[in-house]
């Protein structure tokens, strides 16, 4: 299983946007990424300066408003919905996203369920709940 450390997420998300601003081709991840990151204007200045979000890693000044952990999120469930895994994931996160009308609506608000179902794994100690987190997802796409 590929595990990479905070800091390649910072090297990978501000190469991905140092590679996009210069008009250079990217990887399939990479267009993702890059697709994600246009999204979220508001993280261009951590994402342009690989030095100082390594810094902000390595002080622990790293805040409530993580540019890369919400990155990696958006990746993540897009990852998810490609594969169907866990099962359903798709079909509940396409109910969502037309329920929304907005697939980045959708996905923050699956983000909010990834994390539970993260939290609660790591609180119990047991394998994160493919199960509760499709369920998590389905009730948000079916509410009134």
């Amino acid at each position: 299983m590929f595990s990479p450390s905070k800091a390649d997420v910072r090297q990978f998300f501000c190469s991905v946007y140092a590679k996009a601003q210069a008009g250079q081709s990217l990887e399939a991840i990479e267009k993702i990424a890059s697709l994600w990151m246009d999204e979220h204007p508001e993280y261009r200045a951590e994402l342009a300066d690989v030095n100082a979000a390594l810094q902000t890693l390595s002080a622990g000044t790293d805040g409530q408003n993580n540019a890369f952990l919400h990155l990696s999120m958006h990746l993540s469930i897009t990852e998810q919905c490609s594969i169907d895994q866990p099962r359903g994931i798709r079909q509940a996160v396409e109910l969502l996203t037309h329920r929304l009308d907005s697939l980045h609506d959708a996905h923050h608000a699956v983000m909010e369920c990834l994390g539970q179902m993260l939290w609660e794994s790591q609180r119990s100690g047991r394998p994160p709940d493919g199960q509760s987190y499709v369920a998590c997802v389905q009730r948000r796409a079916t509410r009134d």
